[in-house]
């Protein structure tokens, strides 16, 4: 149990008079396992503690955290795991971490930790720590000096470069780095001229950015986790949230009990979470379609639908209307197994008992259809109404503690920084930004074609290097990846990546820890040619980060990096510095000792963000709501109005943070809202795809339909109804112009002296457009409707498919998966494979539904966690979740070993069995943070001595299998088929 250490010190002697002492009255010596499993606590549970004698339970009292030891000092930094933003309190005492606390002010963790918070000071004292630079001469792990190993990596780059082009280069970033790391990194691509820039969004939620901002505007998180507590219906939909983000569910649970709140659980697996539920629906892997279009039916059948907002602020809604209806409860039952009166009793709460909420995680994302399924789940929201409100929403759940920022900084292939895109535009405002010529930065890339097209995303690098070079869309296949802080074992196909690492020239790993890449690449015989950079934890940097509910939090730096590591910023320095451009890409930001500095940085976001609305999140306003977290309510996140500092801000100025860091917005804690002025977070719908539209009526003939919002605005606005987005001309044209000031419309003439009516909102670097619509109550981007039907999308009404390795073989020729198309560079193949895949009979072979998920010890690839000796102990062995029936059927007990075989590449890999009724009979799951073996070989020989993970086992990625979804590039490590026998 925590408590806090000055409590700790007051009641030390009552204390060890009640609770220790009622324990040794049980006779015997106590271990730390015997405590836990004597006191209950092993369970999770608190019960115990009711049989204590009353002098072991004292009154609360507060009181204020402090270091313990004098002279110590006392520094904050956000936990580096899952993306609920928890603080962390580090005691330092001599430049060591010497003592941690959760932050008891933090108004999101509020003095709690889970497994892996309260054990992260252990990231920075691991022996198993990369110390130094090491290169791979033959076959045999070798110590570098980073000069050497900078040095020839930047001459091997150039040599790939002016063999194959600047696109042969793979530059794979991390969630795990700063905002200001993971912007740097992406504008290292960009300077080195290549838009194959990606990171663990791709894998986690690239269909959740997707299919939200297609929605709605942007693609992100609508409320928060604290907001939670105001909802009456939660419905979670692949989300396990009490295991990936275990204090984010103790505001979910609070809200359960304090509402009585309506607990829905969607999946195919009783979890955690489902064990809380007052409604446990258990769905098909790879249904979420059918069944949230068969709670849909009965919303429609039953009029739960909320009319007056779908004609306000709901564009497409009859064209949804006809997908529903084919949706049956005798349908929706035949391909999803849910019976249609559970269905109904389940509609009826989430259209009737509002506010509700959805709540999804990677469960939902990491499909074919994906951004389908995402987009489900938008439409039912809007089709109750349940969006722009306190407790309603979209409640999208993040994995990594930065994979938000990273991808609104841009580390993407898709789009440079803040979702600009990458046409010409976008270029020349980030030009303008970065105070280089354009020209030159089209003098980068191979030509100016690559320049505008989407890269290749990491689900695939490997299939850049392997498939034959006329079918990748660039000069030459992928030659060299340059990954810094990405696991590879998170990415599917393993058996092929392996084949895709002997192929490459050159190799960079860069991180605290070798990961699977090395061990990998070993394995996949490399004698050389590969390259591990020692990168310092985050808790030896200083850098904001953006949580799930889009607030930014700063992280002071806690120690030195240790050994030789190195800052990402300071790597991509010395990088830049080699490479020949660092003067230009630096040219606005102070470096010290090849250090940027992280302040500079973020002001250099500040200054070019527009779009999204990091330009009002300073440093220095950042940095004021770290200081004074206590200051803000657990519910609304906001502090008082009245306060000096950071009076009437929302925590951590939730993007967007409207206007230059001078306006004080005070951030959007929950968007679309049109409940509040635009001053006070409120906001609307982005009309981003048009002002209207032309649609064809069933005699032959067209009308135009207007894409603007009805009658709907926010409150306090100007203009009450629907506008397009904010140009100098809409000024104009409203006489609002006169408000700019001449620096500002001096600003505006020089971004675009031919026509500088075209200036908008997000392109204006003066920030007058934004202030001025802000001062008259209005949204910069405009006042739109959201999309039920997603116009530009390979599917603009979500639609069933069939996953590509499905058991339902009869269900595939009326659900069939998109046909093979050319998508982001390379050839998606998918209907080819499900096809062949029914022909083959691989159903028949392979009858086992394969999932996979996330455990609460571990987090991604796991090579961090599982090196984390107190984590390491809580889990230390593979296994895969079988039922009962299906263990009986194979003669398989439960903690025996299992071959598990997949339905591509004859993979197979050798773990234990958990037989347990979590599953139902037909489906297995297994964890996915495993690695270190590899078809039942231990891999261990492979690291660099000394740096090997505590656990190992294999990666259930060895078994997944072929499958993308079309608009985003995401893998499916969801829904595939196998085989387990007894080994």
């Amino acid at each position: 149990m925590l408590i806090k250490r000055t409590q700790r010190q007051r009641s030390d002697a009552q204390s060890r008079g009640s609770i220790a002492e009622s324990l040794s009255a049980q006779g015997g010596g106590l271990d730390r396992r015997t405590f836990l499993r004597r006191s209950g606590l092993a369970g999770g549970g608190l019960a115990a503690l009711s049989a204590l004698p009353t002098g072991g339970v004292r009154k609360a009292e507060a009181a204020m955290a402090g270091p313990l030891s004098a002279g110590a000092t006392v520094k904050k930094s956000i936990c580096t795991h899952c993306a609920v933003g928890c603080t962390v309190t580090a005691e330092v005492l001599n430049g060591v971490w010497i003592g941690q606390e959760p932050s008891w002010s933090s108004p999101i963790n509020r003095g709690s930790h889970c497994a892996k918070g309260a054990s992260v000071r252990e990231l920075v004292h691991s022996d198993r720590r990369l110390r130094y630079p090491m290169k791979l001469v033959n076959g045999q792990w070798t110590r570098v000096s980073w000069d050497m190993a900078v040095n020839e990596i930047g001459d091997k780059l150039s040599q790939i470069r002016e063999k194959s082009g600047s696109d042969s280069v793979y530059w794979l970033g991390s969630a795990k780095m700063t905002n200001e790391g993971a912007y740097l990194f992406r504008k290292l691509g960009a300077f080195w001229g290549t838009n194959n820039t990606d990171h663990q969004a791709r894998i986690c939620h690239s269909t959740t950015v997707t299919g939200v901002a297609n929605t709605w505007g942007y693609g992100a998180m609508t409320n928060s986790i604290n907001d939670i507590r105001n909802s009456k219906t939660l419905l979670f939909i692949g989300s396990n949230a009490a295991e990936a983000h275990p204090v984010g569910m103790q505001h979910m649970l609070e809200s359960k009990e304090i509402n009585r709140a309506n607990f829905i659980v969607f999946d195919p697996r009783m979890t955690r979470t489902a064990a809380h539920a007052t409604e446990y629906v258990r769905i098909r892997p790879g249904t979420d379609i059918p069944v949230l279009y068969g709670m849909m039916w009965h919303i429609l059948k039953n009029g739960w639908e909320d009319k007056e907002f779908i004609a306000q602020r709901v564009y497409g809604f009859d064209d949804l209307r006809k997908e529903v209806e084919k949706w049956t409860p005798e349908e929706t039952e035949r391909v999803t197994g849910v019976p249609g009166a559970q269905l109904e009793r389940v509609a009826k709460m989430f259209a009737t008992v509002k506010p509700a909420t959805i709540i999804w995680c990677m469960g939902q994302t990491q499909h074919t259809v994906g951004t389908a399924n995402v987009r489900a789940s938008c439409i039912a929201l809007l089709m109750t109404g349940n969006i722009g409100k306190s407790g309603a929403g979209a409640n999208i759940l993040r994995g990594h503690d930065n994979v938000q920022g990273a991808t609104d900084v841009g580390l993407d292939i898709v789009t440079l920084p803040f979702y600009y895109g990458l046409a010409e535009g976008a270029w020349k405002h980030w030009s303008r930004v970065w105070e280089v010529d354009y020209d030159y930065l089209v003098s980068r890339f191979d030509e100016k074609k690559q320049m505008e097209t989407p890269g290749i995303p990491l689900t695939r690098w490997f299939d850049a290097a392997l498939l034959p070079k006329a079918d990748v869309a660039q000069k030459d296949n992928v030659k060299a990846v340059f990954v810094q802080g990405h696991a590879s074992n998170s990415i599917t196909r393993i058996p092929e990546s392996l084949k895709g690492l002997a192929a490459l020239e050159l190799l960079v790993i860069a991180d605290p820890h070798p990961t699977t890449w090395a061990s990998l690449a070993v394995e996949a015989g490399r004698k050389d040619g590969v390259y591990i950079l020692p990168v310092a934890t985050q808790f030896e940097c200083t850098g904001s980060r953006v949580a799930s509910n889009r607030s930014m939090q700063w992280g002071e730096q806690i120690v030195k990096p240790v050994f030789e590591s190195k800052d990402d910023l300071e790597i991509i320095y010395l990088l830049a510095k080699k490479l020949g451009f660092a003067d230009k890409m630096f040219k606005n930001i102070k470096v010290e000792n090849n250090l940027p500095v992280a302040e500079d940085v973020l002001r250099e976001i500040n200054r070019g963000s527009w779009s999204t609305g990091y330009c009002g999140q300073s440093p220095e306003r950042i940095k004021a709501h770290m200081k004074n977290q206590h200051k803000f309510d657990l519910v609304t996140m906001r502090a008082p109005k009245d306060d000096p500092e950071v009076g009437g801000d929302y925590y951590g100025l939730p993007w967007p943070c409207w206007g230059s860091p001078e306006v004080r917005h005070p951030g959007s804690p929950l968007l679309y809202n049109t409940n509040l002025g635009v001053m006070d977070g409120g906001g609307a719908f982005r009309p981003r795809f048009g002002i209207e539209r032309e649609e064809k009526l069933a005699d032959g003939t067209t009308r135009k339909v207007s894409l603007l919002a009805d009658k709907s605005f926010p409150k306090g606005s100007e203009i009450e109804d629907g506008y397009p987005e904010f140009t100098l001309a809409s000024l104009k044209k409203l006489g609002w112009d006169t408000d700019l000031t001449e620096t500002e419309m001096a600003t505006i003439k020089k971004i675009n002296p031919a026509n500088p009516d075209a200036v908008s909102w997000s392109l204006d670097l003066s920030g007058g457009i934004q202030r001025v619509a802000l001062k008259h109550g209005c949204v910069p981007f405009g006042n739109g409707k959201a999309r039920m039907n997603a116009f530009g999308l390979p599917d603009p009404i979500p639609v069933h498919r069939e996953p590509i390795y499905t058991p339902r073989v009869d269900l595939v020729a009326k659900y069939p998966t998109l046909p093979d198309a050319k998508q982001f560079r390379l050839p998606n193949i998918g209907f080819s494979v499900q096809k062949a895949a029914v022909e083959k009979g691989i159903a028949k072979q392979f009858p086992l539904i394969l999932s996979s998920g996330r455990l609460v010890e571990y987090e991604g690839g796991g090579e961090e966690t599982r090196t984390n000796p107190w984590l390491a102990e809580l889990q230390q062995d593979m296994f895969i979740e079988i039922s009962p029936a299906d263990a009986a059927d194979r003669g398989i007990k439960d903690g025996g070993w299992v071959w598990v075989s997949g339905a591509e590449n004859n993979s197979r890999a050798r773990m234990k069995a958990l037989v347990t009724e979590r599953v139902g009979k037909g489906v297995a799951w297994m964890p996915f943070h495993f690695g270190g073996w590899l078809g039942g070989a231990d891999l261990r020989k492979n690291y660099p001595a000394g740096t090997d993970p505590i656990v190992l086992g294999e990666s259930a990625n060895t078994i997944t299998s072929y499958g993308y979804d079309p608009a985003t590039g995401m893998q499916e490590p969801k829904v595939t088929l196998c085989q387990i026998v007894a080994a």
